[in-house]
């Protein structure tokens, strides 16, 4: 997926920032838009995948290259 309205850069950042900073950013954003996330933390896949599920909010795809996980959420 390329497109998306929003950008996150939580590289750097360990549990539980990126989701926080994703929470936050996601709130800005209207129903049906799109934040993409860049993340180093690994442990940022399980825990956007349990994010999605808890918030109802959905995980389009997540992917890695060079130790970046890369994370297209869209907004419920």
């Amino acid at each position: 997926m390329t497109n998306f309205d929003k950008d996150l850069d939580v590289r750097g950042l360990n549990c539980p920032l990126p989701i926080l900073r994703a929470k936050k950013a996601l709130s800005e954003l209207a129903s049906g838009q799109v934040l993409r996330v860049l993340a180093t933390d690994p442990g940022s896949v399980k825990d956007f995948q349990a994010f999605a599920r808890q918030t109802g909010n959905q995980l389009v795809s997540h992917a890695e290259a060079d130790s970046i996980f890369t994370f297209f959420v869209k907004k419920k």
